[in-house]
């Protein structure tokens, strides 16, 4: 059903003429682990750049990615723009994914100083971001509080949105504006 779907929107939209067309795989892990969509993932980076479009694949682990025959080198060949998140947990192991993406041992001494020394009085994290091997630094992303509350994957500050809306008769955004000035 999802290859389908996936296939009519770019049958639809691949022949129209605005500048950009963009398909975003989240959690792409699911997407990858079937082997019909891992083929048509593969199809979708081989042939959306002729239509002025892009592929954006996102996934919590390189792994998901490098994993995969199917797509590691479609994706890997295809990507002009990376973007890399915190990377400590592979420091061990690298030195493999450096050499698969094509990274620079300046580009890997980037990405892995990343949220090493971050300011401890501002909430920001550090991503990494690389422009086809022409450019690439480490910038901070620093959202503002009531950005923060919207869109955290803490369990307990979503509980804490959630159960302060209910009080509020179900809004969300005035919740997420008064846990943000501190006002419970």
């Amino acid at each position: 059903m999802a290859f389908r779907l996936m296939t009519q929107l770019f049958n639809t939209t691949a022949w129209r003429r605005d500048p950009v067309l963009s398909i975003l795989i989240e959690e792409a892990w699911k997407t990858i682990a079937s082997a019909n969509m891992a083929d048509y993932i593969k199809y979708l980076y081989k042939t959306v750049r002729k239509y002025f479009g892009e592929a954006i694949v996102v996934t919590q682990e390189v792994d998901d990615i490098i994993s995969s025959p199917i797509v590691k080198e479609s994706i890997i060949n295809n990507s002009d723009c990376k973007i890399l998140l915190d990377q400590r947990k592979y420091m061990t192991k690298f030195d493999g994914i450096q050499a698969l993406l094509g990274l620079s041992e300046k580009e890997k001494s980037q990405i892995l100083s990343i949220n090493q020394n971050n300011d401890p009085e501002r909430r920001y994290k550090e991503v990494w971001i690389g422009l086809g091997g022409m450019q690439s630094a480490v910038y901070a992303t620093e959202v503002s509080r009531e950005e923060y509350l919207a869109y955290t994957t803490e369990e307990t500050e979503k509980v804490e949105v959630m159960r302060l809306a209910d009080r509020l008769g179900g809004d969300i955004e005035q919740a997420i504006s008064r846990l943000a000035r501190g006002d419970p």
